[in-house]
């Protein structure tokens, strides 16, 4: 058993790594380009929704006020008309992405801890290199990618953009798991 005090060391360095290379991804390769297409009459959506002052928030329309509002024929023929949405509102004003970074690069380290408690408790020092790699590579897959697939199953989130996510979560699981295999306590 290794504690997780001794990890230190692999769960800042294996964050700082997934942060960089998920820059990489996001800013300078083309992969994630395309996953938000531009809605049809831009212009004309945002004009009619800036009156109604929606606060910053998650929301589903129509959105039925019971379980007996979800049954009735009023609600059938809400659905039936259309759109049905699940909209994200952001705050107005120009994006900040230095919150946003910050919750990444902690979510990183969050991940990193989880697989240190798991491979820790699981191996001694000493373990060779690829037992650690897959209890490592396994709960940062978990990690950063699994919870995503909740997003398309019911909220009919593209299946494009879980998939592309995934194959993200697998490349930060693999250099996590990497990252501890090499900085493993002997």
């Amino acid at each position: 058993m290794v504690g997780i005090l001794a990890l230190w060391l692999p769960i800042l360095l294996s964050a700082v790594i997934v942060f960089v290379v998920s820059s990489i991804i996001h800013m300078v390769l083309p992969w994630h380009k395309g996953d938000y297409p531009r809605i049809p009459n831009e212009d004309q959506l945002r004009n009619a929704v800036r009156p109604l002052a929606i606060p910053p928030g998650d929301y589903m329309v129509p959105r039925p006020a019971s379980r007996e509002d979800m049954r009735s024929p009023q609600f059938a023929e809400k659905m039936n008309q259309g759109p049905n949405m699940v909209l994200t509102i952001l705050p107005n004003g120009p994006w900040s992405m230095k919150t946003n970074l910050t919750q990444w690069f902690l979510y990183g380290v969050v991940v990193s801890v989880f697989a240190a408690y798991i491979a820790g408790r699981a191996l001694p020092p000493g373990s060779p290199y690829l037992a650690v790699f897959r209890f490592v590579g396994t709960t940062a897959f978990i990690g950063y990618s699994v919870a995503l697939w909740q997003l398309s199953i019911w909220y009919r989130r593209s299946w494009s953009i879980t998939v592309k996510a995934t194959i993200d979560g697998l490349i930060y699981a693999l250099l996590t798991a990497g990252t501890f295999g090499w900085l493993w306590p002997r």
